[in-house]
């Protein structure tokens, strides 16, 4: 965070260097990169600040880590802060993130307010943090915005999938989430009725400049992988099934582990398939260690299961396993979107994904995947089998995987929406972006009353929507 320039930056990761927009010719159309220098033109210089909870681990961090070059690239004066937290504080924001994802959790008054309220009240204390558009990313730094010391058109990102949210925890959030000028959310089905602020729906999106996601020869990417082959007896001539997300309980490791010896059984003669299961630890998430020994003891008398942790040269290791990989699974019970499945099917790797969050608006069953529900072991060993024992199943799923990616997931996709919210934030667009995910909000109505220039929304919407706020009010006169 900061105050102004002409102070030390506080709790900041420091801005990242532009990267030129060109660079991305190769995978979007020349169009698309024209239109994203139209959009970014009056935007060239006005600060873009986001906020989030951690620099390393996890999906947020590693969009930011591209989002920010390229918005610079464009001129937008983009920056990233990242909120300082003990583990307590990680720990309760673990639970919240448990809590929005439907898991049932014991959370008491004294971590809400000790734990996390405290964290956030000693991150804005002395500092500031101020943009033309700011983007609170989500639940861990969400109450900062009630502090007084954000500035600036405020955007609250969930990245969760909060479809089933407790009861509990939405109603904690929600008096911090309604007093933002707008919330993001990766699915139009995760947003809650009681949202009283513009809602818009924007896919998170992988960078294909990434070394990650670096198309890789299977020669270049067996020469990467050799020392980890090497080390964990891994045979690059066997079928390789490839599960890679953190250690957490709603990524669903068993039931992989459990679908994977299902699916052995049936297998043509010959087809001798290793799971290769690999995560990393993100300092937001102290739940990680226990989960990946809770798995590795659940797998240890398998011998043709390698579970993998922090591996060095991660990107490089990643990327090179999804190339090598015959099959991708995951199958989470809960996924905000699941940019790991971007991230394979880039690669060209036939993916098995659960019917969950975002996992659904990428693959399209039977045409770049098969979609499963999470803890249907036989349907996901039927599909394992069926992608391993068909070389014409693999190869039509790689082409049109890469395809869906190309057309709908790559960075520049996801800026041209970022910016377009931008614009309409600042006033230089009046007509509402076509990814708003709610008709009409109770701030918006605020803000005609009491003189907005341009009101977007017809006469009898406002007409409806005062009716019924004049109808609460009426009921609630004389009471105390």
């Amino acid at each position: 965070m900061f105050d102004d320039k002409s102070k030390k930056y506080i709790n900041t990761y420091v801005p990242l260097e532009p990267v030129d927009i060109n660079e991305y010719k190769p995978f979007v159309d020349k169009e698309l990169l024209e239109e994203l220098r139209f959009m970014a033109d009056p935007l060239k210089n006005k600060v873009w600040a986001n906020v989030n909870s951690t620099v390393i681990g996890g999906g947020v961090a590693e969009m930011l880590q591209s989002v920010i070059p390229f918005a610079r690239g464009l001129g937008v004066d983009a920056r990233w802060f990242v909120i300082e937290g003990n583990d307590e504080f990680f720990s309760v924001t673990k639970k919240f993130h448990n809590l929005l994802q439907g898991l049932n959790q014991k959370i008491t008054l004294e971590e809400i307010f000790h734990a996390y309220l405290d964290t956030i009240d000693q991150n804005t204390r002395d500092v500031r943090v101020v943009g033309h558009m700011v983007t609170i990313h989500d639940p861990q730094p969400a109450a900062i915005i009630m502090n007084g010391n954000v500035y600036g058109h405020t955007i609250w990102r969930c990245h969760i999938d909060t479809s089933h949210a407790s009861r509990r925890i939405w109603r904690f959030l929600l008096p911090y989430i309604n007093q933002y000028e707008g919330a993001i959310f990766s699915s139009k089905e995760f947003m809650k009725e009681n949202v009283q602020i513009p809602a818009y729906e924007i896919s998170p999106s992988i960078d294909p400049l990434k070394k990650k996601n670096r198309q890789r020869t299977r020669e270049e990417a067996l020469a990467s992988l050799a020392e980890i082959f090497n080390e964990n007896d891994i045979d690059p001539e066997r079928p390789i099934v490839a599960a890679i997300s953190r250690y957490d309980i709603h990524k669903n490791q068993k039931t992989i582990i459990e679908a994977f010896k299902a699916a052995k059984t049936g297998l043509k003669k010959g087809v001798n398939p290793i799971l290769v299961i690999v995560g990393n630890s993100a300092t937001d998430d102290p739940e990680g260690m226990k989960t990946y020994e809770e798995i590795r003891e659940f797998a240890e008398d398998e011998k043709d299961i390698r579970l993998l942790l922090n591996v060095e040269n991660n990107d490089e290791v990643i990327g090179s396993l999804m190339c090598v990989a015959d099959c991708f699974i995951h199958i989470s019970t809960r996924e905000g979107f699941g940019l790991v499945v971007t991230e394979a099917m880039w690669q060209g790797t036939p993916v098995i994904g659960s019917k969950v969050g975002g996992i659904v608006k990428q693959v399209i069953d039977g045409h770049n995947g098969y979609l499963v529900e999470p803890h249907d072991v036989p349907g996901i060993a039927k599909a394992i089998r069926h992608i391993l024992d068909d070389d014409v199943v693999r190869k039509t799923f790689s082409e049109n995987a890469r395809k869906t990616v190309r057309q709908q997931f790559l960075l520049p996709h996801m800026l041209k929406k970022e910016l377009a919210l931008m614009r309409y934030c600042l006033e230089i667009d009046n007509k509402i972006p076509d990814f708003r995910i709610n008709k009409l909000a109770y701030k918006e109505i605020e803000q005609a009353l009491y003189g907005r220039t341009a009101w977007p929304f017809s006469t009898d919407d406002l007409k409806k929507h005062l009716e019924i706020i004049q109808e609460g009010m009426e009921s609630s006169s004389g009471s105390t």
